[in-house]
């Protein structure tokens, strides 16, 4: 694949103090003042991974996607011609306000403008959270997942699929339709949901700690209309996580224990058991949707499905085997 990871995203926004207080105070995220005009976040060691830009219009977005090189980023732009996709060489300007060596933009069916790039600036400080959190999982994975609506799946998807070669990990059709996207071992990259409207869904970010999650679902429940969708574990990635509305019109997932797949062998299947094995009540939906979406989670508990915890070595403590019953029960499961 030539994509690698989801780079950087970028947000017009007006709100520029508001966004501060909630990615820093809630999400965790660094700010980084780039301009009076333009706030950055740092995740980790990298410059920036999300900026919040005034001199954009409201809710207009850009989606930085990394590539390996010069070589690459080439290659790339060919490809994108070849299937008659109009292709900006963008100016050093322009890379330097991403902190990239190099970058090319374009656009997807839908209108959202995409960027490739390679060569993103390191940082010579440290990372440091804007609260207590144990940081951010990104490195090889990219900085989380971006899922967008879309007006008609079938009319975006082949762009994703066969131009900038996105495998497809999964998909579901109730209580939306859903398509699920993979560049590298995270489950996905990328999402797509057929609401019948082009925009942005939501970002999601994944933490090293399950008690950050809670602790930033705490500090979110404090808010009013903060929490767009309650704490819960997806089906598909296995992710725990709640959604919290930003100071735009999306949400940002703040999750742990991602899944990891191959991307070598990996076969995508329909999920017919819903989006979440349990929780995420998801305010937005249409009631009948909410409805739908409940009755697949109580269908999940009625039949005891479960999904092995996804966890980073070391965090995590095997308790010693004083119950006979789990013993036995875990070995035939």
């Amino acid at each position: 694949m030539t994509l690698q990871a989801l780079g950087y995203v970028g947000f017009g926004s007006s709100a520029l103090e508001d966004w501060r207080q909630f990615g820093t105070g809630l999400v965790g995220l660094q700010a980084v003042e780039r301009s009076p005009s333009l706030l950055a976040f740092r995740m980790d060691d990298r410059k920036q991974r999300i900026v919040v830009d005034r001199a954009l219009p409201e809710g207009e977005r850009f989606f930085g996607w990394e590539v390996a090189d010069a070589a690459a980023l080439e290659g790339l732009a060919a490809r994108l011609q070849a299937a008659e996709v109009d292709v900006v060489q963008e100016p050093a300007a322009l890379a330097d306000n991403r902190h990239v060596k190099r970058l090319i933009s374009f656009r997807d069916p839908a209108g959202n403008r995409l960027e490739a790039f390679y060569g993103a600036a390191i940082d010579d400080t440290p990372f440091r959270p804007g609260r207590s959190i144990s940081g951010f999982r990104t490195g090889p994975l990219g900085l989380g997942h971006a899922v967008l609506t879309v007006e008609n799946i079938d009319t975006v998807m082949p762009f994703y699929v066969d131009v900038l070669g996105f495998g497809l990990s999964d998909y579901m059709q109730k209580p939306f339709r859903a398509y699920f996207f993979h560049i590298n071992a995270r489950h996905h990259s990328l999402a797509l949901i057929e609401t019948g409207q082009n925009g942005m869904h939501h970002l999601m970010v994944e933490l090293f700690s399950l008690d950050d999650v809670g602790q930033c679902y705490d500090i979110a429940l404090s808010q009013q209309d903060r929490v767009n969708v309650t704490l819960g574990r997806h089906t598909n990635d296995f992710m725990t996580s709640f959604y919290a509305k930003t100071p735009s019109s999306f949400m940002v997932e703040c999750g742990w224990g991602g899944r990891e797949i191959d991307p070598s062998n990996w076969q995508p299947v329909e999920m017919t058991d819903g989006p979440s094995l349990w929780g995420h009540e998801r305010v937005w939906l249409p009631p009948a949707d909410r409805d739908v979406a409940r009755e697949m989670r109580m269908r999940a508990a009625a039949a005891g499905l479960r999904a092995p915890v996804q966890v980073v070595d070391g965090n995590y403590r095997l308790m010693p085997g004083t119950c006979p019953w789990w013993d036995g029960h875990s070995q035939t499961s």
